[in-house]
């Protein structure tokens, strides 16, 4: 099977020990704090699905958070890679890099779940676990229901497609990265704002799936945005998620 999603180096292990940033329960990270007697930061979560597994994941609440106010939120779907059970990994690549350089700056509540190992974002069981994942965080950090938005890298760009066309209405945005979606479908979303990147080099995910996606939803009168990397392999989430001009863009889309 193809391996798709970050590979976590020990370097970047060293630096997480060096900079103390350890998401493990009841262990505040870099950034954890209180805002409104409510811990901000990365923050351990679980939830009991309906056939009564507990599934854990990392919510990030931002550094200013009130429930005085409605917040924007992102649900984001890491790379095969970082599958498991540690509920660490998803946090150690793709948006969860791009919060630690911004934590205190960081506007969006961030859920960001586990897919189970062998599993994969486009299962029904992993998408539904996903969708839960973020209905509990929308209730228990009081996210406004017009701006949610979905993203996710390798893998997880793959089920960022499915579940936009699954899903359609729940989405102001799009943005997904080095994955695959099915053209057939690309009708359903067409009217969705859409920002997808890719590498230009990438021979795991060959950016063909994502140029594919783009054409069909241009043919069914769409407007999506396409930014594909010169030169850049499969890691071309590092640069996306690099991008401030992506989180403006983000916050200026508003489910109708």
């Amino acid at each position: 099977m193809i391996s798709l999603g970050g590979t976590f180096h020990l370097t970047v292990a060293l630096a997480f020990v060096l900079m103390g940033l350890c998401v493990g329960c009841g262990s505040p990270s870099a950034g954890d704090g209180q805002a409104h007697g409510r811990r901000t930061g990365f923050i351990d979560k679980s939830i009991t699905m309906p056939d009564g597994t507990t599934r854990e994941y990392v919510v990030f609440v931002p550094a200013d958070y009130s429930p005085d106010k409605t917040w924007p939120a992102i649900l984001f779907l890491h790379g095969a890679g970082e599958r498991g059970d540690d509920n660490k990994g998803q946090v150690r690549v793709g948006i969860g890099k791009a919060i630690r350089k911004r934590n205190t700056t960081w506007p969006f509540v961030t859920v960001m779940p586990q897919c189970a190992k062998e599993q994969w974002w486009t299962a029904t069981s992993e998408k539904d676990y996903a969708l839960a994942a973020l209905t509990k965080s929308q209730a228990e950090y009081n996210v406004d229901p017009h701006q949610v938005y979905l993203t996710g890298l390798s893998m997880g760009g793959y089920g960022t497609w499915a579940l936009a066309v699954d899903h359609r209405q729940k989405w102001a945005a799009i943005v997904p990265i080095c994955g695959k979606g099915d053209p057939a479908k690309a009708g359903r979303i067409a009217d969705l704002p859409c920002w997808c990147f890719h590498g230009a080099a990438d021979e795991t995910v060959p950016p063909k799936h994502s140029r594919d996606m783009i054409t069909a939803i241009k043919k069914c009168g769409g407007k999506p945005r396409y930014t594909e990397y010169a030169g850049v392999g499969h890691n071309s989430w590092d640069r996306a998620y690099g991008t401030d001009e992506l989180y403006t863009w983000m916050l200026s889309k508003r489910c109708k």
